[in-house]
């Protein structure tokens, strides 16, 4: 199972024993020019992500593994996992599959059918076919993500505070299944004890020192394990009047009326 998210948007994978998803996984990612996306797209506003926490974010790992685009290097990928054989521009194991994708994401979101447009054309050279079926918002949120119903690959965004711990997405414990009735947010079926452990652990951790050096790890884990594959952030735009002074926005998702008491009206 493939997700492909939103911080802005993301991408998870699920294949048949964890080489072969994690093999999957870095080809898709290094098979997408993140940066000429954002430059297509939003003019460049909207920076690429490498991991699911905010550069903004004190917690933010600066070094972090990242994915530069690398077309030669997926290419690679995909001829090690078998994927080795190509007819009509599309790649082939030995017996026979071809390497076919459904894309799903949100009907009607123009900003989203894009994004899938340009993932489909930066796959599409590397012999990665993609059809794209999108849903009604409340179908596709209502019933196939929130049941993991999705084939392999959907496409949505959340919105999220500082030092936000990603309990939902991430812990084991917050994958839906119909014993829980559905519950929880790890639509991808993530699972690694590790990361259990410090988010767990990030939660009750009261020394800050302390709780950087989980989120780093639990952000080098991430980018090892690729849960999902962040596409960008999304940046919002702020409008207001030219006589109003000293706003300025806070960067995420708490608003800018936390600083209300420093605005000032121009005379």
């Amino acid at each position: 199972r493939t997700v492909l998210f939103g911080l802005g948007g993301a991408l998870v994978l699920g294949c048949a024993g964890a080489a072969g998803r994690l093999s999957m996984g870095y080809a898709l990612v290094l098979g997408i020019d993140r940066e000429a996306l954002s430059q297509q797209l939003f003019a460049g506003r909207q920076p690429v992500a490498d991991t699911s926490i905010n550069p903004l974010d004190w917690v933010y790992d600066q070094n972090v593994p990242k994915y530069a685009y690398d077309p030669i290097a997926a290419a690679s990928l995909l001829d090690e996992a078998g994927w080795n054989v190509m007819h009509d521009g599309v790649r082939h194991n030995a017996q026979g599959e071809a390497l076919r994708f459904t894309l799903m994401t949100t009907a009607g979101n123009r900003t989203r059918e894009l994004v899938e447009q340009v993932l489909q054309s930066m796959w599409k050279p590397l012999g990665i076919a993609v059809s794209i079926k999108n849903e009604p918002a409340r179908v596709f949120f209502g019933q196939t993500v929130s049941r993991r119903a999705f084939p392999h690959m959907a496409m949505f965004a959340w919105i999220s505070p500082p030092e936000n711990v990603p309990r939902s997405t991430l812990h084991s414990d917050e994958i839906p299944s119909e014993a829980n009735g559905w519950s929880g947010q790890n639509y991808t079926g993530y699972a690694n004890p590790r990361m259990d452990e410090l988010i767990d652990a990030i939660e009750v951790e009261l020394d800050r020192p302390a709780r950087a050096k989980m989120w780093h790890e639990l952000q080098r884990i991430y980018a090892e394990d690729l849960p999902a594959i962040p596409l960008y952030f999304r940046s919002d735009a702020h409008i207001w009047p030219r006589w109003l002074k000293n706003i300025t926005p806070t960067g995420h998702l708490a608003p800018v009326t936390l600083q209300v008491e420093d605005w000032r009206v121009e005379e």
